[in-house]
């Protein structure tokens, strides 16, 4: 019984290869050595003799080092920002330091050296010992980089001896009592000073920000703020009048001076700490003030003020890279609708900032934009000449406070706002921005800001010591999800199956952080304990059925003449592996900061997260094509097609709980053991504690397995937990039944798919296939044209064989498709065809010698021609059919001539399947979909 539905037709435009090479947002493209324009300026690199100036992957000192540049190289400059140059040398484009390029090629003179961008040779590195000299009872503090902004690594007393490694704009590189770090160079002087305190140095406080108090050591006076009744003085956060500005106090406020330089005192008032200019401080309480002091802080909160905010609005620019486009959408979310989409340079009426979204007025429409991609700056000049803003960079960093302690989240940059959440020792954060001693970071799923003091770039050593270990505790089947996110919605990393134990870094608002397999992610508190269960109360089963653990799929969404950039790490500076057109489907492998991890056409990733979405949205331009539905009912069940195919050994990449009956071990230790040798050849290791359950695999006489827990089965016996290190086993039924029933693929935009007929050429163009699919994919690099001469004599769908060859190549690069030598020969097999499970290299290479497949283009036909034969032709015309053969199965009653062992094998062509077919012009889709009785 066959019923056939017509469809409209459609067709995908073409998309350009201008058009194909936009970014979405703030992205640069590298430059080729072609595209290096021969007005760039030539530069010259000026460093010491012997010594090499790094050109790394991007503008940071961790990037990856690509080249070493000796003195007097010519480089060519193509952009500069603050310290960092791009160039090209040497067939390369990388970043260098910029304070080491010169116009001039004459012998170069660079009397510093920074380590980080300069290699030196250790014969030339000439260390000077020198004294802190600070005020006493003040203390210099030694930092990880040459920053205020860098995490502190210890504080040194007057008069500590140091070794100078080297110094630059005004910060030394020493090492002391074994550590390495930077201090501020004018704070070192080659004399040892007067009444200097026996050298030592001590970790800086851990205290949470209700409780700040100054180091022991440390000897503070008390001072009053001394200027004209109604004036401030601005409390800034460094001692510069440039500075930021961290509060204004009042006359009269008594202040705690910790130290004085150059004019200006650091001091601690009213919880805080910042720099006032010295000459507005007298050791006397002025006559006519109206602050009112206290002996702890200082200063009362009426006598300082915050710097006043703003309520009116501001305007700033859209700025996202010339050709991209920023969608204004009706909430600020990825997931809201898009009400209009705004130009690169468009002026924009920001009427709100929260949680990396602004509100904003454009055009006559209110609604929301990503606050990263504005500008205050107005761009000067026209949509051609503007440039790409600076990319957004993110620090991890640590919580460092009294393990006993917290430090508050709060909703503002204010000791008044609001908590959100209370952090723990060693606690984890992505620091988003940093301003007037307060940090901006992302945490445990939310947004806050926390005093900045109390974190730091290193792992605090108590942390490992004080996180607790806990165990999975949970009744069902299916184990616990570890989210990316504290959200049931977020993506899921893994499953733990009960009893697995995890070390918990943090708890909040009832999700746990742990770390589990090498990963970190979100549990609930609930589902764990503190004791190891003693029986597997989930016995059986595998961890939830396969459909509870497909692969999260999500679309590119962005406009029709724009690409998404794949990157190879979470952030705008990283290098561009790809560019991802419009519908294009991709696997999302985890989300973190505003970033996706993901697998697309072989590749693994990063995208920017706001232009992924759930759905596909309706390609533009569709037209002048078909897409039809045949339905074709068998006599067979569903449940009938479950049991014929378990008589057949269906495989599994999947791990499941495994378990072995007690008289196929031998124990290592009878009351509680931990691992058992097996006794005797071929024991079942079931997916239960039962003979009920089915055969996972078997294990033979003499191997030594782990033993996880414990139970007693329904036939007497006790049945043991094992750890069964193997990649492939036997299915479970359940898993089986998933991927047999269409129902679970049929309405899916991708997975449905599997059920297009392939008796049936899409008619490519071959420069467009090998510009866009197959370049960088080995062997198969350059052969469009076998694979359309296929697919028209064969009468076979070439995007099908594509996708085919690109899965069992490896993408290419599989030794099988290179070429094995047979006889003295030099075959290839690009379908894996003849490559049968026990031995698929020796196999496959037989099978194509069989097959007199002597150069690639013979294997791309030739194996085409095979599958045409012997699957499409012969009634296997989907992807479905050649996977499971329900006509085979239908007719005799058992499983006959399937592709693959692998239930999965079909589902996994799909999604590069959609993607192709994203590139191709106009094509027909026809469905062929089996109905069970």
């Amino acid at each position: 019984m066959k019923k056939r539905v017509v469809l409209p037709a459609f067709c995908f435009a073409v998309l350009s290869s201008a058009a194909f090479a936009k970014t979405v947002h703030a992205d640069t493209l590298h430059p080729s050595a072609s595209a290096v324009s021969t007005k760039n300026p030539v530069q010259y690199v000026e460093v010491h003799k012997g010594s090499y100036l790094n050109m790394r992957s991007s503008a940071s000192e961790k990037a990856t080092i690509l080249l070493k540049l000796s003195a007097g190289t010519p480089v060519t400059l193509l952009s500069q920002s603050k310290d960092w140059a791009e160039i090209f040398a040497n067939g390369k484009t990388g970043y260098v330091s910029s304070q080491y390029l010169t116009p001039s090629s004459s012998t170069p003179s660079k009397t510093t050296v920074k380590p980080s961008s300069v290699t030196v040779k250790s014969s030339e590195v000439k260390s000077v010992t020198k004294y802190v000299n600070v005020s006493t009872g003040s203390t210099l503090n030694l930092r990880s980089s040459g920053s205020t902004k860098a995490g502190i690594i210890a504080w040194l007393k007057k008069g500590t001896a140091v070794q100078v490694l080297s110094e630059l704009k005004g910060w030394s590189k020493v090492q002391v009592s074994g550590k390495t770090g930077y201090v501020s160079s004018q704070y070192l002087t080659a004399s040892k000073p007067a009444s200097a305190a026996s050298p030592a140095n001590q970790k800086p406080p851990q205290a949470s920000i209700s409780s700040i108090q100054k180091p022991s050591s440390a000897k503070t006076t008390l001072k009053y703020v001394n200027l004209q009744t109604g004036s401030t003085l601005n409390l800034r956060s460094s001692s510069s009048t440039k500075a930021g500005i961290i509060a204004w106090l009042k006359k009269g406020t008594a202040v705690q001076v910790l130290s004085e330089s150059k004019g200006w005192s650091k001091v601690q008032v009213n919880r805080k700490t910042g720099y006032v200019s010295s000459q507005y401080l007298t050791a006397a309480k002025p006559s006519g003030s109206s602050a009112k002091t206290t002996s702890s802080s200082g200063a009362s909160a009426a006598s300082i003020s915050a710097p006043p905010k703003s309520t009116a609005t501001v305007t700033k620019y859209v700025k996202v890279g010339t050709g991209g486009m920023l969608n204004l959408r009706s909430a600020g979310s990825t997931k809201a609708g898009i009400i209009s989409t705004l130009a690169n340079n468009t002026a924009v009426t920001v009427v709100s900032e929260s949680n990396g979204w602004s509100k904003v007025q454009a055009s006559g429409k209110t609604g929301y934009v990503s606050s990263q991609f504005l500008t205050a700056a107005k761009p000067a000049g026209t949509e051609a000449g503007t440039s790409t803003p600076a990319p957004v960079k993110t620090v991890t960093k640590y919580v460092v406070v009294d393990a006993s302690d917290s430090l508050n989240l709060r909703s503002s940059a204010s000791l008044n706002g609001s908590i959100l959440s209370k952090l723990v020792l060693g606690t984890k954060v992505t620091v988003l921005s940093e301003s007037n001693g307060w940090s901006k970071v992302l945490v445990n799923g939310k947004t806050g800001y926390v005093n900045s003091q109390y974190l730091t770039l290193t792992l605090p050593d108590p942390v490992t010591a004080s996180s607790d270990t806990k165990y999975v505790n949970v009744s069902s089947v299916s184990g616990v999800s570890m989210y990316t996110k504290p959200s049931d919605s977020a993506s899921v990393i893994l499953k733990l199956s009960q009893g697995y134990q995890v070390l918990v870094l943090s708890e909040a608002g009832g999700w746990s952080y742990i770390q589990a397999y090498g990963k970190d992610g979100y549990v609930h508190t609930a589902l764990l304990t503190e004791t190891k269960p003693t029986g597997n109360t989930g016995a059986g089963g595998s961890n939830g059925s396969a459909g509870d653990q497909q692969d999260v799929i999500k679309y590119v969404d962005v406009n029709s003449q724009s690409n998404l950039n794949l990157r190879d790490s979470a952030s705008v500076t990283g290098n561009i592996l790809s560019s991802l057109a419009t519908g294009t489907a991709v696997k999302v492998l985890s989300e973190a900061g505003g970033w996706s991890k993901v697998s697309v056409n072989g590749k693994i990733g990063y995208v920017s997260s706001q232009y992924l979405s759930d759905t596909l949205a309706t390609p533009p331009g569709l037209a002048n094509g078909s897409k039809s539905y045949t339905y074709k009912q068998y006599t067979v069940s569903l449940n009938d097609m479950v049991n014929i195919e378990m008589n057949a050994g269906p495989q599994t990449d999947r791990q499941y709980n495994t378990y072995l009956r007690d008289d196929a071990l031998q124990l290592n230790n009878a009351s509680n053991p931990t691992s058992g040798t097996v006794q005797g050849d071929k024991w079942n290791v079931r997916g239960g504690p039962g003979t009920s359950y089915w055969t996972v695999t078997q294990v033979n006489n003499g191997t030594v397995l782990s033993i996880l827990s414990a139970v007693k089965g329904s036939d007497g016996h006790m049945w043991y937990q094992v750890k069964i290190n193997q990649t492939w086993v036997n299915a479970s039924p359940d898993d089986v039944k998933y991927y047999l029933d269409p129902s679970n693929f049929e309405s899916d935009p991708i997975k449905s798919y599997q059920f297009l007929d392939l008796a049936a050429s899409t008619n490519l163009q071959a420069d467009e296939v090998n510009s866009r699919i197959l370049s960088g994919k080995g062997i198969l690099a350059g052969k469009a044209s076998s694979f359309i001469q296929a697919g028209q004599t064969l009468h076979i769908n070439e995007i099908y064989l594509i996708a085919h060859a690109l899965l069992e190549t490896g993408n290419g690069t599989s030794q099988l498709a290179n070429g094995v030598q047979v006889n003295g020969k030099t075959v290839y097999n690009m379908y894996g065809i003849g490559a049968y499970d026990s031995d698929p290299l020796n196999s496959g290479a037989q099978f194509a010698y069989n097959a007199g497949w002597f150069t690639p283009e013979q294997a791309i036909i030739g194996g085409a021609q095979f599958i045409a034969q012997d699957y499409i032709n012969a009634g296997q015309n989907t992807l479905y059919k050649m996977r499971w053969n329900p006509d085979a199965a239908d007719a005799r009653g058992n499983a006959a001539h399937q592709y693959a062992t692998d239930i999965g094998w079909a589902d996994k062509q799909i999604v590069q399947m959609q993607n192709l077919y994203s590139l191709v012009t106009c094509y027909t889709l026809a469905y062929d979909v089996p109905v069970y009785k």
